[in-house]
């Protein structure tokens, strides 16, 4: 492995994201390696008009290290004005499409973006919100809505017409390159301040992890403001030379048909979108789509070994996060269905207790983690210094989540700290209840969660979704539960909601579900239900 922030692709030294597309454009800048939305763009059309991005930006007052927030659907537009930010040497705050009201303003006012460029559909958004630091919006589509007072409005297109600049601004590795708010499921979303060094880092990790060449087609559905398509999809396919299909969204029905038209060799994925092909009807088709790699995480050892035997695709499971990119990864050759995998070899992963002592192989505690060389993981959340120090004490960055190891260094993820149940002394895993439940017919989603019990601690609660027209089948959830987890981990309390409570990046507030407490359509199994171990024989 090369030093970190550099990437030796055929002789071809990286320390920028910038530097990525340029080598690209020169390499094969007229091939049409991306497509999004069914639009093909190739690298050296993305680098002609990045100049000109920049050139805008620059013109309007733009300086080096000002914000400049992102909103866009998956358009060769976004990738444009993407790389046109960071050519003025400007941050790039990528906003989530589905974000309006008081979670948008926050990010804005935050953030102090004084650019947002966006389409035309979001520019309404904005009216009302207290913005101080907003001064001009720029609207890709139809023409300029009307924006609030004392804020400029530009088209996109009027952006593009701008004399490109004659040369990018300096740009060095641990520049800031953007802040990626995180889903708030707790609070306001946080904004992780990432360099240029730490957004290589991720997408190096993924190539070197996925062995990617030039032969390879990659698909991802996942939305641009997102690391997984920034870096692990775009940046990854720009370094080593592979086609990139960028898709708006996933359709599960269609997708291996996708994978075929497309000659798709290899996708990102989420353990919820494997479990949602798993569970569509058996065809022939399964096989035979030439899709041989996949990489992603959240995926429970069962439904892992069920699918690559049912599709013929090999799964990489990995342990990531917005913060610190690929920390754990389960590669080619060194593999073990069910775990996250075993440290990268540029980090230290270990679990550790709530004093950060490390724990024992086989207990669980919190997943930690430290780089072997700086400048490769967030360099603080965005004007929150108090949260910085907290994740990044003793040394150490502090993920939130529970796992264990085992005796070989293989690591398996449990549940987020703060999703973990509490029952009569024994710890239970919400994730390990709801990878259980995901496996049933019928069942759309689920999120398990404690409730309080009249005897202290926690009781363990299930809200389920249900497909439409399918009613509970109780006596087969609590049958499947009782067969799979620890007698402790049985529900107790069952809901059945037409939706989950969560944020616009659809992760699920089980703050909200816990709020709600035990509702008056749950069904209460009773407090014997699941409070002592079956007797033995």
């Amino acid at each position: 492995m090369n030093g970190m922030g550099e990437i030796d692709q055929k002789g071809q030294r990286f320390e920028t994201v910038l530097e990525v597309l340029d080598h690209a454009a020169a390499r094969d800048g007229e091939r049409a390696t991306l497509n999004c939305a069914g639009r093909d763009i190739s690298s050296a059309r993305i680098q002609a008009d990045s100049y000109r991005i920049a050139a805008a930006l620059t013109g309007w007052g733009i300086e080096a290290g000002d914000r400049v927030a992102l909103m866009m659907g998956n358009v060769p537009e976004f990738l444009i004005s993407w790389f046109g930010i960071l050519r003025a040497g400007v941050v790039e705050v990528p906003v989530h499409s589905a974000y309006r009201g008081l979670l948008l303003e926050h990010i804005l006012r935050e953030s102090g973006a004084r650019v947002l460029i966006c389409d035309a559909e979001f520019v309404e958004r904005i009216d009302g919100l207290d913005t101080p630091a907003l001064e001009r919006v720029v609207v890709r589509g139809e023409a300029v809505a009307e924006v609030p007072a004392g804020i400029e409005a530009t088209t996109l297109e009027e952006a593009l017409a701008t004399e490109p600049l004659s040369e990018s601004r300096v740009i060095l590795p641990d520049d800031v390159a953007c802040i990626l708010y995180t889903s708030g499921t707790t609070g306001p979303s946080k904004g992780a301040v990432l360099s240029h060094r730490a957004n290589l880092q991720l997408a190096k990790a993924n190539v070197e992890l996925m062995e990617y060449t030039s032969d390879d087609v990659l698909y991802t559905a996942f939305p641009l403001f997102h690391v997984n398509a920034k870096f692990t999809s775009v940046v990854s396919s720009l370094i080593s030379g592979a086609r990139l299909v960028l898709d708006e969204r996933l359709s599960a029905s269609r997708f291996w048909e996708i994978m075929r038209e497309n000659g798709i060799t290899s996708f990102n994925y989420m353990g919820t979108m494997l479990s949602m092909l798993a569970k569509q009807p058996v065809k022939d088709g399964d096989s035979g789509h030439g899709v041989i790699k996949a990489y992603g995480g959240g995926c429970d050892g069962a439904l892992w070994v069920e699918f690559e035997e049912r599709f013929g695709v090999r799964l990489h499971e990995h342990y990531g996060m917005t913060e610190i990119g690929i920390a754990t990864w389960n590669t080619r050759t060194v593999r073990r269905p069910g775990s996250c995998g075993r440290a990268v070899p540029y980090f230290e992963v270990r679990v550790a207790d709530g004093l950060d002592i490390e724990s024992p192989v086989g207990e669980v505690g919190e997943l930690q983690v430290r780089s072997r060389e700086a400048g490769t993981i967030l360099r603080e959340y965005w004007a929150r210094p108090e949260e910085t120090i907290n994740a990044t004490r003793n040394l150490w960055f502090h993920t939130g989540d529970r796992a264990w190891k085992d005796e070989d260094g293989f690591f398996f993820y449990v549940d987020r700290l703060k999703d973990s149940i509490r029952r009569r002394g024994e710890n239970v895993s919400a994730w390990e209840i709801e990878s259980v439940l995901d496996a049933l017919p019928g069942i759309v989603e689920c999120a398990a969660y404690g409730v309080p019990s009249d005897l202290g601690e926690d009781e363990v609660m299930v809200a389920l979704v249900l497909e439409l027209g399918t009613e509970l089948d109780l006596e087969a959830v609590i049958a499947r539960c009782s067969e799979r987890l620890a007698y402790f981990a049985v529900p107790r309390y069952v809901r059945v909601c037409e939706q989950l409570p969560k944020t616009p990046s659809q992760r699920v507030q089980k703050f909200r579900l816990r709020e709600d407490g035990v509702t008056a359509d749950t069904i209460d199994r009773g407090e014997r239900a699941t409070a002592r171990p079956p007797a033995s024989n």
